[in-house]
């Protein structure tokens, strides 16, 4: 950062909260003490004002996006509500990146620790979902992967909704989903001796490098991540030199959010509120548990309208309301906007009555359609050092910035045909052709027709669509973190398990209850015993066999098919990627939401999260989910005539809307101008 000097205080002030305030040190960022307004937009609930142009209902990574995309119109109130805390006090854990291993919040009260039903068909267990409970969300808490998905995939999205929408198809196609991700990104290069180490390919046009979100690779590199590339070749898997520009098959050193200037976790709040200069027109109240959404008695054309949200602190104080004059946007991630929608009497209409919620809008696709990546992993023991034996020592090294940004990065994403050889990926499609009139009739957790339609739509993209192309069916990931311990974990990608979130109880304090249905459908199985099988390969294939001294998990005795399966039953969990549960399809497919986002007989109620996404991508959600995000932002702007924020325009990081206007407020624009661009 440039320093400036000989000026006022006041204005040095405001050109240092004005500048890129996520490039400077820590203590000036980051510090935990800092609680003003001024720094945060953060407000108290005596402060709130009675009513907003925009409620946003989250601040996790897509909510903040948006508020803060959308706060750059000074003509724009918005208010975020966030059931979490802010995160300030436990800046420290967010930022090192390697706490999401050796000190994570899992579990905290900055999770919200969400837990399944018993799943049938995996031993009846249940599963913990971790989601963040904090400003920023899970982009606070999760492994800063930055993957995209790929451009067969995202097309297909597009095609689905033009069903009802023929423009959903332009808005939702990869040109501009990947210029949407892209606006959100500042990305840096390797360090050259951990390009070198890690074999590290790309290609810099790919991403952006005007945005507010630091993607970048770690300030360390151990020596072992060298061996992925060359033995994924040797077990058959190609090597792809540019994962970015829409075709991810193949092998690669991922890059993550990370601020290579510090070594820090890149996140939702770091990247889109903290550089902030102070906005008269964004509130951010956290503690701030959205109860439900309030409409008014009458409907228009458009549906019923949105009137004020309601939201308390706890279950047992009193709910306050503020009102809307434009719209309430939903931002609370998969699980928690159809949470919302639900508790405010929009959903099933079995689902709110017997949860006892009066029905506004009956629409059966809220909490439907939900899908999720399943993973496990083969474990080896091993002699090399890896980043878990350097932690488990506590050296000096061990608490260095740079030790401490290494997160596992090293993966690769297998094609159908890689996976299973042409033959049985032939015969695969053949059988999921013949099971589909079964799955549609036994599978879906839904009595309603639109959601069977739904399905059915979704299915014939998944399996007719995507698995005959070029895209990953199963990702594969080096897990370095265990101490004396190497894993390649298998990721299914598209699964054909469909589950469902319902609300049993009107409290919005009662937790959903989450059923994904793990391995209800019988190839989901397959493909993931299949992809550990090729894991155990390339862990049995040289040079990285040679680091490996005896296989952990499964083990030696686990050999057949039918002996994999019974261990995956017992084994495998989730991957953390809840998609699909206010999907973007058309209303007579159990849609949610329209290729504009808004939710279906509303006026003037948004969903922007994943929960939106119809299907599961050959990716990690953040980087779809920052480009969901922004592209949202700027559909909405362009509805109330303002253009500034479209995905087409040349400003990618948020602009400034200065507390007070003036002279002074000229002044520092004119310095940042001059010192800053």
């Amino acid at each position: 950062m440039i320093s400036l000097v000989f000026i006022t205080v006041t204005l040095a002030s405001l050109l240092t909260l004005s500048c890129h305030a996520y490039d400077l040190p820590l203590d000036d960022t980051h510090n935990g003490s800092q609680k003003s307004r001024f720094v945060r937009n953060m407000i108290t609930e005596s402060q709130l004002a009675s009513s907003y142009d925009f409620v946003i209902a989250g601040g996790g990574l897509a909510g903040l996006v948006v508020a803060s995309r959308l706060s750059e119109n000074p003509s724009f109130s918005v208010l975020v509500l966030e059931a979490g805390a802010s995160g300030d006090e436990i800046r420290s854990n967010i930022n090192a990146p390697a706490s999401t291993y050796y000190s994570s919040l899992t579990g905290s009260s900055y999770d919200w620790a969400y837990v399944t039903v018993p799943q049938q068909n995996v031993s009846n267990r249940q599963f913990g979902w971790p989601r963040g409970k904090v400003l920023g969300g899970s982009s606070a808490i999760n492994a800063m992967y930055s993957i995209r998905p790929s451009i067969v995939e995202v097309d297909a999205w597009g095609a689905l909704i033009s069903k009802d929408d023929p423009d959903g198809a332009k808005i939702w196609d990869w040109e501009h989903l990947y210029r949407a991700m892209k606006k959100a990104e500042n990305f840096s290069q390797p360090l050259p001796d951990v390009q070198q180490r890690a074999k590290i390919t790309y290609n810099a046009t790919s991403f952006g490098n005007k945005g507010p979100l630091h993607v970048s690779y770690p300030g360390f590199m151990p020596d072992i991540v060298g061996s992925w590339g060359p033995s994924l070749e040797a077990a058959g898997v190609d090597l792809t030199t540019d994962a970015y520009s829409g075709r991810t098959v193949g092998g690669f050193i991922s890059a993550l959010y990370i601020n290579p200037n510090n070594w820090t976790r890149s996140y939702s709040k770091s990247a889109y509120i903290d550089p902030l200069s102070p906005r008269r027109n964004l509130d951010i109240l956290t503690n701030a548990m959205v109860t439900r959404v309030l409409f008014g008695d009458s409907a228009s054309s458009s549906g019923l309208t949105a009137t004020g949200v309601e939201f308390a602190t706890s279950k047992e104080s009193s709910p306050r309301t503020v009102s809307v004059r434009k719209e309430v946007i939903l931002a609370g991630g998969s699980l928690g906007s159809p949470h919302i929608l639900q508790l405010s009497g929009v959903g099933p209409r079995d689902v709110l009555e017997s949860a006892g919620v009066g029905v506004k809008v009956e629409l059966p696709g809220v909490g439907q359609h939900l899908q999720d990546h399943i993973t496990a992993g083969v474990y080896w023991s091993t002699f090399a050092e890896t980043p878990g034996s350097i932690n488990a020592s506590g050296s000096p090294f061990s608490t260095t910035p740079e030790f401490m940004s290494f997160v596992n990065l090293a993966v690769a994403y297998v094609n159908v045909t890689t996976l299973l050889g042409p033959e049985d990926a032939a015969e695969l499609h053949d059988r999921l052709a013949v099971s589909f009139p079964y799955d549609v009739n036994s599978l879906v957790p839904s009595q309603y027709s639109e959601v069977i339609e739904g399905y059915k739509a979704i299915r014939n993209v998944t399996a007719d669509t995507i698995l005959p192309s070029d895209v990953g069916e199963v990702e594969l990931l080096l897990s370095l973190n265990v101490p004396g311990q190497i894993a390649i974990q298998a990721a299914f990608q598209h699964p054909h398990s469909h589950g469902r979130v319902y609300i049993n109880s009107s409290s919005a304090f009662d937790p959903i209850i989450i059923d994904p249905q793990y391995f209800s459908h019988w190839a989901d199985k397959y493909i993931l015993r299949e992809g550990i099988k090729l894991a155990r390969r390339i862990g049995q294939t040289e040079p990285l066999s040679r680091l490996l001294t005896g296989e952990v998990a499964p083990g030696a005795n686990i050999t057949t098919d039918e002996q994999l399966e019974q261990w995956l039953t017992r084994v495998m969990y989730s991957q953390f990627h809840p998609m699909g549960t206010c999907a973007m399809l058309p209303r007579s497919q159990g849609g949610v939401v329209d290729a504009k986002l808004k939710v279906y007989g509303l006026a003037n109620v948004r969903v922007v999260d994943a929960s939106v996404f119809p299907f599961e991508f050959s990716a990690h959600l953040a980087s779809p989910t920052f480009g969901l995000a922004e592209q949202g932002s700027s559909i909405i702007r362009s509805f109330y005539g303002d253009e500034a924020g479209s995905i087409l325009s040349n400003n990618s990081a948020p602009g400034n809307t200065l507390l007070s206007s003036g002279s002074l407020t000229t002044i520092a624009l004119l310095f940042i101008a001059a010192f800053v661009l």
